[in-house]
């Protein structure tokens, strides 16, 4: 006895049998004649119509979007924004965003970090790396509590606010006097304790050329260790034998 496909179930085994056709379309991948190399990309299965050169997802990034992404600060101060805060101002700005973690003078709360302190104690076995003790340039002590800061919302408070706040940090480290007012020309001039404990490290060009023929030079070449006894043979995670 034949039996009649409902027609709506015709149609959804037509729809799988030319999804799985789509499906199967992707799958195989003719290996590039340079080898399997990250270098050389897999060319496209056979059959399949080129991909366009553009694929319309998304827009330009607009100007005043790629500056609001663009605030690093570098050690010179670099990039350092318009603004003007003082210690006075600094401190309840202080006591409201940071004394939580920090402490009301900087001293540090539980396990969250100190800000003053250690002077003199990096070289011993006992070093604490502070504001005042291991941060080597002022500016980039504000580049990392504007991005960063306050911890529950980062970025969230004006460019005169951060320098009142960082002024107030540089108080507490016995940088600033209590009646200063800081901005860009007045942080580059700082000159914190640690400035010469960073040097830049000049390391020698190394090349970057790969060996491809004659590697051995002479030499016998012997396999340390085999993965295979990581991964047993034939769970489709590597081959059978050492490659």
């Amino acid at each position: 006895m034949r039996r009649r496909l409902v027609p709506g179930l015709l149609a959804v085994i037509l729809g799988a049998a030319a999804a799985a056709q789509t499906v199967d379309a992707y799958r195989p991948f003719v290996v590039p004649l340079e080898g399997n190399t990250w270098e050389v990309p897999w060319p496209p299965p056979p059959g399949l119509p080129p991909l366009p050169p553009r694929l319309g997802f998304g827009t330009l990034a607009a100007p005043e979007q790629l500056r609001g992404w663009d605030i690093a600060i570098r050690a010179d101060g670099s990039n350092l924004p318009p603004g003007r805060g003082s210690v006075a101002e600094g401190e309840p700005l202080y006591v409201t965003h940071c004394a939580a973690c920090h402490g009301d003078f900087g001293e540090g709360v539980d396990r969250w970090p100190a800000l003053i302190g250690g002077r003199g104690s990096l070289t011993t076995e006992t070093p604490q790396r502070t504001v005042g003790s291991y941060w080597p340039s002022a500016p980039i002590v504000f580049d990392y509590i504007r991005r960063a800061m306050p911890y529950a919302a980062p970025q969230s408070l004006t460019d005169d606010e951060y320098y009142a706040i960082v002024a107030y940090v540089l108080h507490l480290n016995e940088l600033l006097p209590a009646e200063a007012t800081l901005d860009a020309e007045g942080l580059r001039a700082i000159r914190m304790p640690n400035r010469d404990g960073f040097i830049l490290e000049e390391r020698p060009d190394t090349p970057n050329e790969a060996c491809m023929e004659g590697c051995r030079r002479g030499r016998p070449v012997r396999v340390l260790m085999d993965s295979r006894q990581f991964v047993a043979p034939g769970t489709a995670s590597g081959t059978a034998e050492p490659q």
